[in-house]
């Protein structure tokens, strides 16, 4: 059994338990987020070019009504600068971050007041010390013992991760064995084609990666899941 969570401030609580709610209810809204890993020149302040490309392909995202993105945490000085940027030219986007391993990005999460940031992976002392700040980690989850560890702990939602390599029939065959599941992120390996048939098989939601968001332009695809009714992504 996973550890018993430590004591933490009453308002600390309070807010992991309403990002967690407030994620699941966006996530409901519109059931996919991008991810995006930014390159050493998207981070370096002497390549501008680089970054404003990137700020422009995002302002088309969210003109075209995408509303939820992550942006990988990196040590690198320029991160924060970065994300600031997208939240400057992007507001109305959700901010996250991604890829959160580090106990040091929790400082940036909390700088930057991020409503949610994603982990690749279940590390209970990495959710604890977010869970007492009231910051919200949603943890990677991969095998059953995992999913169970993270609904222990009272999390809300977590990520399938890399759900690629257990194909989409893996978390409908978990549902037997441990009951109810939490709400589920799939991550890893999937692109804007791979977004219905994922949630058809009782994925919640689906992380894509920047692959749909390149040099020539924003992936068709993707543009076009945007511009349909999110009533019609069920």
């Amino acid at each position: 059994m996973t550890p018993a969570l430590p004591n933490t401030s009453e308002s600390a609580q309070h807010r992991w338990l309403d990002r967690q709610e407030s994620l699941i209810a966006s996530l409901t809204i519109q059931p996919f987020l991008l991810v995006v890993r930014p390159t050493h020149e998207d981070l370096d302040q002497q390549a501008p070019d680089a970054c404003s490309a990137l700020l422009a392909q995002l302002a088309t995202l969210e003109a075209a009504g995408l509303r939820h993105l992550e942006l990988a945490w990196s040590p690198h000085p320029g991160w924060c600068g970065l994300l600031h940027s997208i939240q400057v030219s992007c507001p109305k986007l959700s901010l996250g971050a991604a890829s959160v391993t580090d106990r040091r990005a929790l400082d940036d999460l909390e700088s930057l007041n991020l409503p949610y940031a994603m982990s690749p992976c279940w590390d209970s002392e990495l959710q604890f010390e977010a869970r007492s700040r009231g910051l919200l980690v949603v943890p990677g989850v991969f095998s059953p013992t995992e999913v169970m560890q993270a609904s222990q702990a009272g999390c809300r939602l977590v990520k399938l991760f890399p759900a690629a390599t257990v194909g989409r029939e893996y978390w409908s065959r978990l549902r037997s064995p441990l009951g109810t599941l939490p709400f589920v992120i799939a991550a890893g390996g999937l692109a804007a084609t791979d977004l219905q048939d994922w949630l058809n098989a009782g994925h919640d939601a689906v992380a894509l990666g920047r692959a749909v968001v390149q040099a020539s332009g924003v992936h068709p695809e993707l543009l076009d899941l945007l511009q349909r009714s999110t009533t019609t992504i069920s």
